[in-house]
């Protein structure tokens, strides 16, 4: 969980901005794209049905608004091409999908297509990108909490300052234009950690391949070491740094079509903890007492992307599949083989009302023991349930399934002026959902040693929430959340999307 505090008003604006998980801001301007009001007798699609059936051929397009994107990159994420066909009857919606492919990018506040220079004889059009750019380089001091979420640190560890982070984030989210993604940073405080990331999304003149380097050193001197009544129990020493990380990761992706992705990665690390972690306080934390760990991982994933919007959608579905060998023969300190899969449907029943459902599993194929901190099942990532914020279930698989009803109370635009020193923000779009949820889950841990409670049980957990979504892609929900302990209390989650 991550906060990002801004010192002026500019810095301001750009912790607005950035990538999303994303329906519309001004992108649906979705304000017919197949009409331009401004076209006199252009085609209106309110023709015959003879006239739809139709193909209407894209002869050109034409990008505007792109200072700093390349078009090549711009036109990668639409549907449509130069030379394409395209049914008339289809043509709305198809130029209303591109942009909101544009806008889940995150690199633009605004999106919009429309069609121009209609030749009626030979249903030939051209096609009008204007893009509004976001703000796209973040020099913005570092503020984070280093618990789960906002709940464990302001409850559990009573606002403590000796858990958070602080530093500096130097984040270009298009470094030369090409969607490429630079992260160079530096935190201190309870983390000590230095990383470096560039991602280039197209490395082919057919921008399918891309490339991923990332490489990250951490320490701490404090140490979650094990899980006791399914809590997390830490151990610090003031003087000296009992754990440290360090990794490095080369990755491609295959991207053949706008929704689908493949990646394949090889990483190393190399793990060290105190002496009196792993012969004390918990001889598994790398297994059989050692006190270091070196291993090289290798993962696959795919992912299939149909949501309208990332960050909080309305419609469409997501399915991901990964699978992670970790321990390759070289170095014997690791050997696990793990599948995770993740599926997200969404449903639109009306203008106000939506329905989100998400099924999710984590199966390890290798049913020995695994080091304590590999060990991760319930409560971190995607794998979370409403109500057990302040629990942790460690094991070998977990399944969880949640549901959301969601009702939109309120959708507007607000004009900030100039008040924003950034142009690209000073239309605020803001939404409103009020959110009835319900989730189940288990976790399944054979190792368990009978200290955990929430081990090899049916969880379930729900409540209601209020969810903002602000700038298209930065979502806050307030909920008041309980569970099948009778335990109820009022949560804080947010996504900046940074």
């Amino acid at each position: 969980m991550r906060v990002i505090i801004c010192s002026i008003l500019c810095l301001f604006c750009s912790l607005l901005s950035g990538q999303s998980e994303y329906e519309n801001v001004q992108h649906s301007a979705l304000q017919a794209p197949g009409y331009n009001k401004n076209q006199g007798d252009n085609f209106q699609l309110r023709s015959s049905d003879e006239d739809l059936r139709q193909d209407v051929y894209i002869d050109s397009i034409i990008v505007l608004g792109n200072a700093k994107t390349r078009e090549r990159i711009i036109l990668r994420e639409m549907d449509l091409q130069p030379g394409d066909q395209i049914a008339i009857a289809d043509l709305t919606a198809t130029l209303q999908q591109s942009e909101r492919y544009l806008m889940n990018t995150g690199m633009f506040t605004r999106a919009n297509i429309r069609f121009k220079d209609w030749e009626g004889g030979v249903n030939k059009i051209q096609l009008v990108v204007e893009v509004e750019e976001s703000w796209y380089l973040f020099p913005v001091p570092l503020f984070e909490l280093a618990d789960r979420n906002f709940n464990v640190w302001w409850v559990e560890q009573r606002r403590s300052f000796q858990r958070v982070n602080y530093g500096m984030d130097f984040t270009s989210l298009n470094f030369t234009g090409r969607m490429d993604r630079l992260k160079i940073g530096a935190k201190f405080g309870y983390t000590r950690s230095f990383n470096l990331r560039y991602l280039l999304p197209y490395i082919n003149k057919k921008q399918t391949i891309g490339l991923l380097v990332n490489m990250k050193y951490s320490q701490n001197r404090e140490v979650n070491y094990a899980t006791i009544q399914n809590k997390q129990e830490f151990f610090r020493d003031d003087e000296n740094f009992l754990y440290s990380r360090f990794f490095s990761e080369l990755a491609f992706s295959y991207r053949p079509a706008i929704k689908i992705f493949h990646n394949f990665g090889i990483t190393y690390h190399k793990n060290e903890v105190d002496d009196l972690i792993a012969n004390e306080l918990n001889p598994d934390f790398f297994l059989n007492q050692k006190e270091a760990q070196q291993y090289f991982s290798a993962r696959y994933s795919f992912i299939y992307d149909n949501r309208d919007i990332r960050a909080y959608a309305t419609n469409g579905n997501y399915l991901s599949f990964s699978l992670e060998k970790d321990g390759l023969g070289l170095f014997s300190d690791r050997d696990g083989l793990t599948v995770y899969t993740l599926f997200d449907k969404y449903v639109s029943f009306s203008p106000k009302w939506k329905m989100a459902l998400r099924t999710g599993a984590k199966v390890s194929l290798k049913r020995t023991q695994q080091p304590y901190n590999d060990n991760r099942a319930l409560g971190f990532g995607q794998y979370t349930l409403h109500g057990y914020e302040y629990y942790i279930v460690d094991g070998l698989d977990v399944g969880v399934i949640r549901s959301s009803l969601r009702y939109k109370l309120f959708d507007k635009k607000f004009d900030l002026g100039r008040m924003i020193p950034v142009k690209a923000y000073r239309q605020m779009p803001l939404k409103l959902y009020l959110s009835l949820n319900n989730d189940v889950g288990y976790v399944n841990d054979p190792y368990d040693p009978g200290q955990n409670f929430l081990n090899n049980r049916l969880l379930w957990g729900g409540g209601i929430g209020l969810d903002f979504i602000v700038f298209y892609d930065k979502v806050f929900r307030f909920e008041y959340s309980f569970n099948d302990l009778k335990e109820g209390g009022l949560f804080l989650h947010f996504n900046l999307g940074i």
